[in-house]
């Protein structure tokens, strides 16, 4: 099971993103007041989707919102499958962050160039104010794939042989995505229970692998629980 975490059930994926939205919102005025700024990393699916929906119609202090990507796929960067294109249809087009603030992966430039260029970023972001970060139905999470052996020491990784199309992508690693004041895992769906059986057992799955010195918040529905 992963070690202090804050297990959140909700009855639905909509009261899932509606709760994530206000934490998010919290704790951007919370790090705006203490620090200046707000530093937050973006995952890409459909849950995360409905909550970048939801902030875009908040009011927020948006000149001081910092943006980065846990991980993005090896495609064109106007491609409609990125993470980064989900983001700007649907927080990014309504929120005013300054475009110099947000910063995207350069995955179009292929694993080892987008992770290079990458890496230098994130060096300069950490730690992270908050991350976001969803799970697939292996347990993976951002790019990071079961069976898939990376350096641990490095800030970003490679990716190749994706389980999931397309096989090439730039994931940030599991070091960098733990060096974070807060994190939510947002997880809906029946299609999620058996990996959350398996997460709750202690198996060897990458959602696992992020372990940030303050408990993790998971966001769950009730479709997700293998035991509702």
């Amino acid at each position: 099971m992963q070690k202090n975490a804050n297990w959140r059930i909700f009855a639905t994926a909509e009261q899932v993103a509606e709760a994530a939205c206000e934490q998010i919102l919290t704790a951007a005025k919370e790090a705006i007041a203490e620090r200046g700024h707000f530093k937050l990393v973006l995952a890409g699916g459909t849950t995360p989707e409905k909550v970048y929906r939801l902030l875009g119609k908040a009011e927020a202090d948006w000149s001081k919102w910092y943006i980065y990507y846990g991980d993005e796929r090896c495609l064109p960067a106007d491609d409609s499958d990125r993470n980064s294109i989900i983001a700007e249809n649907s927080l990014l087009a309504e929120a005013p962050i300054p475009g110099g603030q947000i910063f995207t992966i350069p995955a179009e430039l292929g694993p080892e160039a987008g992770a290079l260029q990458y890496r230098r970023i994130v060096a300069e972001a950490l730690p992270f104010d908050m991350v976001l970060l969803g799970m697939g139905e292996d347990g993976h999470t951002a790019s990071l794939f079961p069976g898939h052996v990376h350096n641990q020491d490095e800030l970003t990784h490679a990716v190749y042989n994706s389980p999931k199309p397309p096989p090439e992508r730039v994931s940030v690693s599991a070091k960098a995505l733990s060096d974070t004041r807060q994190l939510i895992f947002l997880i809906t769906g029946k299609n999620k229970q058996e990996p959350v059986k398996q997460w709750r057992e202690g198996r060897d799955l990458p959602v696992a692998t992020i372990e940030p010195q303050n408990p993790v918040d998971i966001y769950i529905d009730c479709d997700a629980l293998p035991f509702s």
